[in-house]
């Protein structure tokens, strides 16, 4: 049976589980990260030099950063809907889920580790009114993009960028913060609620 390693109320693995919901795939999940085991220790090193969760063990099998693990097991059981097979509809997929990776995680980071996690690293308040902006920046953008497909993010279709932007706009609405009004992005979200592996893994309290 696959493995997923990592705390539940990580944004990363919930990406996974939503995914494995999706896939109605059974799995077993081990904790590990913060408040759980270490994942500095040598056994879990082993499987991912970073130290960071999720980690995937299927069969021989190990997989690590939260986007390529469900690529892959959307490829894996295949399903073409989640992860289109067209080579045009797949890059649209494959565009969103790079830019939730790299540009909105990136104007997040700061903003959430002072609101959020109270990090004694993270005060500077320059700092953080400008990655709230750079936040919200990146949102207005995802929010143009949803009014012109009127659905989901790639398109008419719902998929695996929907799964990993989903978590982003949870984390959005619930970080203690100043947010512009984005009806598109609202209603994207309600849209979203309809499914079961969001209300499990999404909407499900933790930002």
């Amino acid at each position: 049976m696959l493995r997923i390693l990592g705390r539940a109320s990580s944004i990363n693995v919930r990406k996974v589980l939503w995914t494995c919901v999706e896939l109605d795939l059974p799995y077993e999940r081990e904790d590990w990260g913060s408040g759980f085991r270490s994942t500095a220790s040598a056994e879990f090193l082993a499987l991912n030099p970073n130290a960071m969760v999720p980690v995937i063990v299927d069969g021989d099998f190990v997989l690590w950063e939260s986007n390529a693990i469900c690529s892959y097991l959307a490829n894996r059981y295949p399903r073409h809907d989640l992860l289109p097979a067209a080579p045009r509809e797949r890059a649209l997929v494959e565009q969103w889920m790079g830019w939730q990776a790299t540009e909105l995680n990136n104007a997040w980071r700061y903003a959430f580790m002072a609101r959020v996690r109270n990090s004694p690293e993270h005060t500077d308040q320059a700092a953080i009114v400008l990655s709230e902006a750079q936040w919200n920046r990146c949102m207005r953008l995802l929010d143009r993009q949803l009014e012109r497909t009127g659905a989901f993010v790639s398109g008419q279709r719902f998929s695996l960028a929907d799964i990993v932007l989903g978590l982003s706009v949870n984390r959005w609405r619930l970080t203690p913060m100043q947010r512009p009004e984005l009806p598109a992005v609202n209603a994207y979200f309600e849209r979203l609620g309809e499914r079961a592996g969001f209300r499990l893994h999404g909407a499900n309290g933790e930002p």
